[in-house]
Formats: C-alpha cells, structure tokens, sequence
C-alpha cells in the first residue's frame, strides 16, 4: 500500500512537469517527483534490516542489518536537489525580470523571431 502511494507522487509530480504551463509548478512538480524518488529508494532499502550495525543487539545470532550506504546516498540526492532547484528558481527570477508572466507559452511567444 505504501509503495503504490510513492509510485502515485512519483506519477504526480512527472505528469505536473508534462502539462503544467507555469514554471514555476514546473519546479514544484520535479521537486515533489524527487521527493517521491527519494521515498522509494528509502522504502527499498529499509527492506533489508531496522537495526543499526553499530548498535546491534547482544546475544543475536542471526539479525539482518540496515545498509548504512542507501542513507549516505539519500542525504547527498536531498543536497543535490535542494541546490538543483535553488538554482532553477534563481533563473525564473530573471527570466521574470524580462517577461511579465512566468507562463510558458507567452515566454516562447516574446522570444521568438
């Protein structure tokens, strides 16, 4: 059930990347498509073990362990995709600076010869 509802945010958020016109749902939209990414490799990786190595439980003979790495992975995609989105929501500022709507089709209109 809980995977169906992360593949559903993952679906969301690519098809608001499909259609939506304004861009700045457009960078909302590949945010909450990461999110959902994110979410499932999580999930994924959780199916492995709830211990920790280094805390461990005495006295266990056979205890499987979480992977340590996937939450090395996933702290460096959140950095990565809160830089990729500052970074595109600094060019909607200037891209705002020229145009008096963030809508794509009026931006293709004025920029085009």
């Amino acid at each position: 059930m809980l995977e169906a509802f992360v593949i559903t945010t993952i679906l969301c958020g690519f098809f608001g990347i499909l259609f939506k016109k304004n861009l700045v749902m457009k960078i909302v939209s590949m945010d909450i498509m990461s999110t959902g990414v994110i979410a499932y490799y999580v999930f994924v990786a959780s199916r492995g073990g709830f211990i920790t190595p280094i805390t461990g439980v005495d006295g266990a003979d056979k205890v499987t362990y979480a992977d340590p790495v996937p939450q090395a992975v996933i702290l460096t995609a959140i950095v990565i995709g809160f830089s990729i989105q500052a970074l595109m929501l600094v060019g909607v500022m200037k891209l705002a600076r020229d145009n008096p709507t963030l809508e794509l089709t009026e931006i293709e209109k004025n920029n085009t010869p």
